[in-house]
């Protein structure tokens, strides 16, 4: 990396502008950047690191956003750091601006512009720059993969602060393992020690677990197995748990299927008494049953028997019905053509009713013809009725002609009285229309001069203000300057009255025999006497801190004055010498004329849109009138043609409707009179129908009824049975068959007949006997379930137990495997006799790395003096792994970095500084750093010694680095001709190059 340029705007100490060119100051090798303490040295490097990252080193961050803004800065200018760098092959330009409070262009008062941050890139081919991002984030990540390095690295790396390094020297372990792991990274090393102790207590809360678990399935078991199995005091964790718990279910195990053998020899003796019960019960039930089922027989037999006449009567009724039903056809079919010849008789007669008289007794072929003679007729109108509405089409169209007449000569009249005044109406829009447009180019003039005019104004009061303001803080600074020239004159005056009596004073504290403070004699044979009006050291300290004080306040008065002065100035020359009055007149004018041409210049858009539509309103005026003396002239041929139609039409209908009203009721006429004729015909042959069937009836009744042996058809008639009675009957003599033969059945059984000769049953004694057997065996079956159940639970548990066993000795294993290693990384290991952990280990590597690094300029600088090694020995009962210990060369003994003195210090710690620097560089990819600062430190060095490390820092430009030194020490002027000095004042700091 390389810088190029700096250019630094309202940043920190710089009120303005400032530029660096580094690529001058590189020229050399060395430059010193050197100027007075708090003038700015070291905000040169804040404005690179900002530039970079986007925020300053170390404990300087609290100086981030509006902060960063110079107090020196006008209040229009903003706060920029532009940086231009060459890093990884490519040239890139940074600028970097923080927020910024500001004045609103608009009223008064100050708002925030957000911070804002661009990257360009320079394009060697096309000798341009081209922009790459405006993004905070891309840009901070971009800049920092090009790097290879976070803020905290470059800023240990690119800008040596020598303090920190010196702090370094002195540290414990635990300090340089701080600053170590924030340069190398090494949290991922910490990260490992803190997955394996994660690791380790994972699978030790896993092992324990399954511990608990196993535990608790043996107190299961001992539940289950009651008291046939001992469970010793175990706890999670013990290591013959698994042991004691397998042996102890075995035991159980065993003892449980003894049990279930004689709880099956139980169940089987039960279930055999049962059995016989239950037969038992089943014998003296059936004989219960076979004599009552005798009993109950004999009583139905001796009812069948009372009503066996009944039953006679129903059999000799049910079989006249049966021959009735022979005849049952013929009869229905005689019912229903006799009701169908009285209906077509009653049709007939109506139809008749209906008719003309010359028609009334006529036949139905008669009536037929008549029929077809009208239907001939009507059809002969089909042509009539078309013409008659085709009749009332013309008629209509001939009104539609006569409106649309009237209509368009309203159209006509409207549009010729519009079009008469258009020229008017137009020129009276159009003057509208330029009077906006002049008043809104107004506008645009008056809108350009108010905001100057307002900014004038604003700054001729604050002018008046300052002014008035000035005069006062003048008369403040002149009372001041008198008060602080009195207080002086009054302090003199006392300090020469005390001097004038310090013999009495210094008289008060001898003592007899005592040197005297001055002169050393023992004897003061005439010391002096404070006289009336004696002043004292508290009096002459009281008035020194009155003048002080009064000093004090005329340099704040006068610091004042000069900020009123310089703002006043900066006013007038805003306003200029124009009276406030004038000024504001001025502006209260442009602003009512403003306002005025806002006004007029409003009214121009509605008026070109009023013009807009007139014009589309006169086209369509136009139009209107053209279309309505084309259809006039079409409408007068259309008319003629439809009279012509109309006469014909009407003689046509004239010769058709005859004596009717038109031709549609001519049509109804004859439509009804056919349709009458048609129904009296259509009566008359149902008629003659229905009475022929009815006599065919007559005929087939009588035959039905004597062949099923009836004398007449209404005996047929009378025997014959609904469906409900038939029905009734049916089942009445169906019943008594079946209980019949149901008696017959029961009483022939011989079972039924022997149970009746023997003694009656009691089965009340069986039930008693039979339950007393079952709920032995219930008993007995419960016993053998809750062995079996038993044994089940205790295999199940013992499998279980024993699958736990055999999943917790890999995990026991893995247990002790991650314990180890956690205790190895974390360095409480028996193993690790240094107490190392992982990341001291790593960046003891690192240390080690360094320091011999370092070595290589430390030697040189001391004149091969001294020598820095890395030590791991353990310092008291503390851990190891980062010591760094310094070899005389000179008494060949190995001390501690702490025992250097102040010069030795220093250059120890610059090659600590550059080594660890070309360590973090190869570290960081192998990005080259050509551009390096070293801040202070250089004063506590000797001449030979400040040469030698000179000539360090010089051969750094063998691999083409530059290096900056910041310091203010004379000497080094005179050594570095190369320099960029910062030169401070009241109105800011600014940088002068000088020596390239």
């Amino acid at each position: 990396m390389r810088l190029h340029r700096l250019d630094i705007t309202a940043f920190g100490p710089f009120g303005g502008a400032q530029s660096v060119d580094f690529d001058a100051l590189s020229a050399a090798g060395l430059f010193l950047l050197h100027g007075p303490t708090g003038a700015g040295k070291t905000s040169v490097l804040d404005a690179v690191c900002y530039a970079l990252y986007g925020s300053v080193p170390g404990a300087r961050q609290s100086g981030q956003g509006m902060t960063l803004r110079s107090d020196h800065a006008r209040p229009g200018t903003r706060t920029e750091v532009r940086l231009e760098l060459t890093v990884a092959g490519r040239r890139l330009e940074i600028t970097r601006q923080p927020p910024w409070e500001r004045p609103k262009l608009r009223g008064t008062g100050t708002t925030v512009d957000k911070a804002q941050t661009w990257l360009r890139e320079y394009d060697g081919t096309a000798g341009v720059w081209t922009d790459r991002s405006r993004s905070h984030q891309e840009i901070g990540e971009e800049i920092t993969q090009l790097l290879g390095m976070s803020r905290e690295q470059f800023c240990q790396v690119v800008l040596l602060p020598q303090g920190d390094f010196a702090r370094f020297l002195r540290a414990d372990a635990e300090a340089r393992g701080r600053l170590l792991g924030r340069l190398f990274d090494t949290q991922r090393f910490a990260d490992v020690e803190k997955r394996l102790a994660e690791r380790r207590r994972a699978t030790e809360a896993r092992v324990r677990e399954g511990d608990t678990a196993l535990l608790a399935d043996a107190h299961r078991m001992q539940q289950e197995a009651d008291d046939a199995m001992e469970l010793p005091d175990l706890a999670p964790g013990d290591p013959g748990l698994a042991g004691a718990v397998l042996g102890a279910a075995a035991v159980a195990r065993s003892t449980a299927r003894e049990r279930l053998t004689v709880a099956h020899c139980r169940l089987s003796a039960a279930e055999s008494a049962h059995a016989a019960a239950r037969r038992a019960l089943d014998d003296t039930r059936e004989l219960a049953r076979l004599q009552a089922r005798f009993t109950e027989a004999r009583q139905r037999a001796e009812r069948l028997q009372e009503r066996s006449g009944a039953h006679r009567e129903a059999q000799q009724r049910m079989e006249r019905a049966r021959k009735a039903e022979a005849v049952a056809p013929a009869l229905e079919l005689w019912d229903a053509t006799e009701a169908e010849h009285r209906r077509a008789t009653a049709a007939e007669a109506h139809a008749r009713g209906l008719l003309p008289d010359s028609h009334a007794d006529a036949g139905a072929g008669g009536l037929a013809a008549a029929a077809r003679r009208a239907a001939e007729e009507l059809g002969g109108l089909d042509a009539a009725r078309r013409a008659e509405r085709r009749l009332a089409e013309v008629a209509e169209e001939r009104a539609g002609l006569d409106r649309q007449e009237r209509a368009d000569e309203d159209v006509l009249s409207e549009a010729e009285a519009w079009l008469a005044d258009w020229d008017g109406v137009r020129a009276a829009l159009q003057t509208r229309v330029d009077a906006a447009q002049e008043a809104a180019t107004r506008a645009e003039q008056l809108a350009v001069q108010r905001a100057p005019m307002r900014r004038r104004l604003d700054a001729a009061r604050t002018r008046d203000q300052l002014a008035a303001d000035l005069e006062r803080a003048q008369q403040q600074a002149d009372a001041a300057r008198q008060r602080a020239l009195d207080a002086r004159a009054h302090w003199l005056d006392v300090k020469e009255q005390r001097l004038n009596g310090i013999a009495a004073e210094l008289a008060a504290h001898l003592t007899d025999g005592e040197p005297c403070a001055v002169c050393g004699a023992t004897e003061h044979p005439a010391p002096a006497r404070k006289v009336a009006g004696h002043v004292d050291r508290e009096a002459e300290d009281q008035a020194l801190a009155v003048c002080r004080r009064a000093e004090e306040r005329h340099t704040e008065d006068e610091r004042r004055l000069g900020h009123l002065r310089e703002a006043l100035a900066a006013a007038t020359a805003e306003a200029g010498d124009t009276p406030t009055g004038e000024l504001a007149t001025e502006a209260d004018r442009l602003e009512q004329e403003y306002a005025r041409a806002r006004r007029a210049a409003s009214a121009l858009h509605p008026a070109q849109e009023e013009l807009r539509r007139a014009e589309g309103e006169r086209e369509q005026r136009l139009a209107d009138r053209q279309q309505a003396a084309v259809r006039a002239a079409s409408r007068l041929t259309r008319r003629d043609t439809l009279e012509r139609e109309q006469a014909q039409l009407r003689a046509e209908l004239a010769q058709a409707r005859g004596s009717a009203d038109s031709v549609a009721a001519r049509a109804a006429q004859l439509e009804r009179r056919a349709a009458l004729f048609t129904e009296a015909a259509a009566a008359v042959r149902a008629a003659e129908d229905a009475a022929q069937r009815l006599k065919d009836a007559d005929a087939r009744l009588a035959d039905a009824a004597y062949r099923a042996g009836f004398d007449t058809p209404q005996a047929a008639a009378a025997a014959l049975l609904d469906p409900a009675a038939h029905r009734e009957l049916q089942h009445r003599l169906d019943a008594w068959q079946q209980e019949e033969a149901a008696v017959r059945a029961v009483l022939a059984e011989p079972g039924t007949a022997a149970a009746a000769q023997q003694p009656p049953a009691d089965p009340a004694t069986a039930e008693r006997t039979a339950s007393a057997a079952e709920r032995r065996l219930r008993e007995a079956a419960s016993a053998r379930d809750a062995a079996a159940r038993c044994c089940a639970q205790l295999d199940r548990l013992s499998a279980r137990a024993a699958q736990a066993v055999r999943r917790l000795g890999p995990l026991r294993e893995e247990y002790d495997r991650v314990a180890r290693l956690a205790a190895l990384t974390a360095g409480t290991s028996a193993d690790n006799e240094r107490r190392m952990r992982l990341e001291s280990y790593v960046l003891a590597a690192r240390l080690e790395q360094v320091a011999a690094a370092a070595t290589v300029r430390l030697q040189r600088m001391s004149s091969g003096r001294y020598t820095l090694v890395h030590s791991d020995d353990r310092t008291g009962r503390g851990r190891s792994g980062l010591g760094l210990h310094v070899v005389d060369a000179w008494t060949g003994r190995e001390r501690d970095t702490a025992t250097l003195s102040g010069g030795e210090t220093f250059f120890a710690s610059l090659a600590l500084a550059l080594g660890l620097a070309d360590v973090v560089t190869d570290e960081a990819g192998g990005v080259r750093l050509d551009t390096l600062f070293i801040d202070e430190g250089f004063g506590s060095l000797d001449d030979q010694t400040l040469d030698e490390v000179l000539d360090v820092l010089d051969s750094l430009r063998e691999r083409d680095r530059s290096v900056g030194i910041v310091s203010h020490v004379p000497d080094l002027r005179r050594r570095i001709h190369a320099q960029l000095e910062v030169v401070k004042d009241r109105s800011g700091s600014t940088l002068r190059q000088r020596g390239v």
